[in-house]
């Protein structure tokens, strides 16, 4: 019932930005939690940063002071900006949506990722 979309990947080198975003759309009452999360080649699936419907934020270490994560609530949208990427950095990057929807039942999304490679 809710669905997630990715984008803004691509190919960067490093130093340099990209900003990623996610669409929610479907039967969303509000969503509490948006979260972005990366796999690299052959690793688990980690957390990068989480923002709260408030606005507050918690950010993985490798993420802070590079990454900022923002919202707009009356769009369902979120937003990953990453400046001074590395290439450590480069991965799928998942957007995590919790809230509810109009029928007051909650819900967990996930979107398809999208690809971030950091290289020269």
């Amino acid at each position: 019932q809710v669905q997630l979309v990715e984008s803004g990947g691509g190919l960067v080198q490093p130093g340099g930005s990209l900003r990623l975003s996610c669409a929610a759309s479907g039967n969303i009452f509000r969503i509490s939690t948006m979260g972005w999360y990366r796999q690299a080649p052959g690793k688990q699936r980690e957390m990068v940063a989480v923002i709260t419907s408030g606005g507050s934020t918690n950010y993985a270490d490798s993420a802070k002071g590079r990454f900022t994560f923002s919202r707009d609530n009356a769009k369902n949208m979120g937003y990953l900006q990453m400046n001074s990427l590395k290439p450590e950095d480069t991965g799928v990057y998942y957007c995590n949506a919790v809230g509810v929807t109009k029928m007051f039942h909650n819900f967990d999304s996930w979107g398809l990722g999208t690809q971030v490679s950091v290289s020269s």
